[in-house]
């Protein structure tokens, strides 16, 4: 079943020749059954063993790394060469080939943050970041990508959200979706992660998250399904957090139950890097890999496992599904027919750029734009550009997924020298990107002086503020304010007098004490190899602003289902648990819809440089679904895209919160011009799950149907008659 109809774009000509046409191996699904149980059949009990359990790819703890295994990366798992089958060699990722740290990490072409990338709201956009980075995954020797990352927005303040998608389960699940089809169109294994509710980094090995079943399944367990249907990674990564009293790495209920029953998960499941607590109960409850020895207790999957399996304690069975999960996956994905082989010098780091550039530019989101004073024009004969080092590049979020540009980090590292430092920023300077496109003289102050900062704003003809937040795995932010006194810094900038712009390099919403005071601010996330560029063209018009917000601003931490996040203040050893019964499946806007919070900006909000209006609204019932359509008018004196986004509600119907997304398009369209669009809602935003019956139901009765350009910001509703129906847990 197709979630949207219109969203998907033929990719550009130019995506088609750089990565092909995607296609893996041409096999059938039982064919690949078939040729899987062949090869495991012909596997000695080590055999299976070892592809089973898996090595980090560094020295840690003492211990060495393989020597077959890619220096510096996440994992490697030796092949079975005599049944053709390839050795695993993983790497981190989400915005690219990640490395760890050493004297000469591997540079490569950073993507912006995912969290960007769902702000461009474009799934074509996802899926070419995919293909770009699994291209290069391939040609430094990997052939396992640990992408995309899809855990919902639960907690502004979470250290990893820039890794995610936000806060809705249909956008979260449809990017994260198709940046997992673009990376295995490389013919490799990508890895939806991290299952499930690892959705802050505050204790995260200790933390026991309590949420009931329906609110799950329509919530965070529904972004990583229909992530699974688009993308069909080849393998799922489980989470460190305990899930209702179970490690999520041998919890019963999220492996066998939720993924491999409900779902038809037919992949392998993986554990996070120091996940695994146990062999027998893991192994039993559906855990398939052990991934990353030794950041685990105990090599559970090798010795252990063998033993368990010789004594009957770990049918051989079980084993054998293990293994055939794994060679499945290879083999459906095209690893055992396309090696792979180490050829950096073949990655195009220029063109690659061009798609981290078209990605970071219709991620940027203008917030605010007062008295149009975004685009530049040329007005301007002086413009103070101040803080972030903006002279010399752009922030990037840290820990497992930090990517190393090419060209190496500008800045000398301001943050942890151990991880999840270091801090990196990429070489792409938007003060000279603004050089090449501006006739004004452009200043450069640091901004460690409040003070002097603001007099040069006060003897110029506009300021440029760049404030950025350095987020990063295993830490989260103590609140949601700018560290490093940038409010401060902000605000004396603006009482200077002059026009203000403010641009934002985060990794998560921020508080914005000073907004009433500042012309306009630029949300421009962590955007990349060529983010310079990317916030250049948008502040100048060369492209118009089309992000949307993929996740709400709060206007402070009192509006959050959680003031302040559990465990903080704890002992680093200290079991704890967080109450998701609070909110349920009410994340995010829905929690603010729901107690009529007005946040500082909505989920889907973003301006544009043109206006658009709306017209012929309709929504049918057509052979049991909902199909949404309407006429697009750029009615403004330029070119621009337009993101329209279609909500549902139905009264009285048991739902979380008044309404839900069930879909959007993004168009561009000439001054003048106008487009049509329809859109297929996703049945799961229509229905309830009912635990009980391990089915989604769709009540009887009307429903609205809101078309709005931000989830406060509806321009028409129409109605609907809907019948009855329900659907299995799993049905696509």
């Amino acid at each position: 079943m197709r979630q949207i109809s219109t969203i998907m774009r033929p990719l550009p000509l130019l995506m088609t020749l750089m990565f092909g046409t995607g296609h893996a191996a041409a096999a059938t699904p039982a064919q690949l059954d078939t040729r899987a149980r062949t090869a495991v059949a012909e596997m000695t009990l080590a055999e299976k063993i070892q592809t089973v359990f898996g090595y980090f790819s560094t020295d840690y703890k003492g211990t060495a790394k393989p020597e077959k295994g890619v220096p510096f990366s996440a994992g490697y798992l030796p092949g079975v060469p005599r049944l053709g089958i390839p050795d695993q060699q993983l790497t981190d990722a989400g915005t690219g080939v990640a490395s760890q740290p050493n004297p000469a990490p591997r540079q490569r072409t950073a993507l912006p943050a995912g969290i960007a990338t769902a702000a461009s709201w474009n799934p074509a956009l996802s899926y070419a970041g995919g293909a770009m980075i699994g291209k290069e995954a391939r040609l430094s020797g990997h052939n396992v990508m640990l992408a995309g990352g899809v855990n919902l927005q639960r907690e502004p303040r979470a250290g990893r959200n820039f890794e995610y998608a936000g806060e809705d389960p249909l956008l979260a699940g449809v990017i994260a979706g198709e940046q997992i089809r673009g990376i295995q169109s490389n013919h490799l294994v990508a890895t939806v992660k991290h299952f499930a509710y690892n959705d802050q980094e505050t204790g995260r090995f200790k933390v026991d998250v309590r949420i009931d079943d329906a609110a799950g399944r329509m919530s965070d367990l529904l972004a990583f399904q229909i992530a699974i249907e688009r993308g069909d990674p080849g393998s799922v990564m489980c989470s460190y957090n305990r899930v209702n009293g179970a490690y999520a790495c041998e919890n019963d209920y999220l492996l066998n139950q939720v993924l491999k029953r409900d779902w038809g998960y037919k992949g392998y499941v993986m554990s996070d890097w120091g996940a695994v607590h146990s062999t027998i109960p893991a192994a039993l409850a559906g855990l398939d890999q052990q991934s990353g020895w030794p950041f685990d207790q105990s090599p559970y999957f090798n010795g252990a496992l063998k033993e368990a399996v010789e004594n009957g304690h770990v049918p051989p069975a079980r084993l054998d599904d293990m293994a055939y999960r794994i060679v499945r996956a290879m083999m459906a994905n095209g690893l055992t027919e396309h090696p792979v082989r180490v050829e950096p010098e073949n990655i195009d780091y220029a063109r690659h750029a061009e798609i981290a550039q078209a990605v970071a530019e219709e991620g940027i989101v203008l917030l605010k734009n007062r008295n149009g004073v975004l685009p530049l024009t040329g007005r301007q004969q002086t413009i103070a550009v101040i803080g972030g080092h903006a002279d010399v590049g752009v922030l990037s979020g840290g820990g497992s997924s930090q990517v190393y540009p090419v060209g190496g980090s500008p800045v000398p590292n301001e943050g942890p020298a151990a991880f999840p430092g270091p801090i990196i920023y990429a070489p792409s300077s938007p003060l000279a990107a603004l050089a090449a496109r501006l006739q004004a003289k452009l200043v450069y102050h640091d901004g460690k002086d409040a003070a002097a900062a603001a007099r040069l704003a006060a003897t110029s003809d506009l300021a440029i503020v760049f404030a950025t937040q350095w987020t990063a795995e295993s830490i989260d932010q103590p609140d949601l304010s700018l560290p490093g006194r940038q409010d401060v810094l902000i605000a004396a900038v603006a009482a200077a007098g002059k026009s203000t712009v403010v641009v934002l390099e985060t990794g998560s919403p921020v508080t914005m004490p000073w907004l009433a005071n500042v012309d306009a601010v630029v949300q421009a996330w962590y955007p990349g190899s060529r983010g310079g560029d990317a916030i250049a063209r948008v502040l100048t018009g060369e492209v118009d602003a089309s992000g949307r917000l993929p996740a709400t601003f709060p206007l402070s931490v009192a509006q959050l289902p959680r003031p302040v996040v559990d465990g903080v203040g704890l002992a680093e050893d200290a079991r704890f648990a967080t109450d998701y019964y609070i909110e349920g499946a009410a994340v995010g806007y829905k929690w603010f819809d729901k107690h009529g919070h007005k946040p500082l900006f909505a989920f889907g909000h973003g301006l544009s440089y043109t206006s658009f209006s709306y017209s012929a609204v309709k929504a049918q019932a057509q052979a049991g679904a909902l199909m949404v359509s309407f006429k697009v008018t750029n009615t403004g004196q330029r070119a621009g895209k337009a993101v329209p986004q279609v909500y549902v509600s139905k009264k009285g119907s048991g739902w979380e919160a008044p309404k839900r997304l069930g879909g959007w398009d993004k168009l561009t369209l000439a001054a003048g011009a106008a487009g049509e669009t329809r859109i297929e809602i996703d049945p799961r935003t229509l229905a309830v799950f009912d635990s009980a019956r391990g089915r989604w139901k769709i009540a009887a009765g009307e429903y609205e149907v809101i078309l709005a350009e931000a989830a406060d910001a509806p321009v028409a509703t129409v109605k609907v008659r809907l019948p009855a129906r329900e659907f299995a847990a799993g049905a696509r």
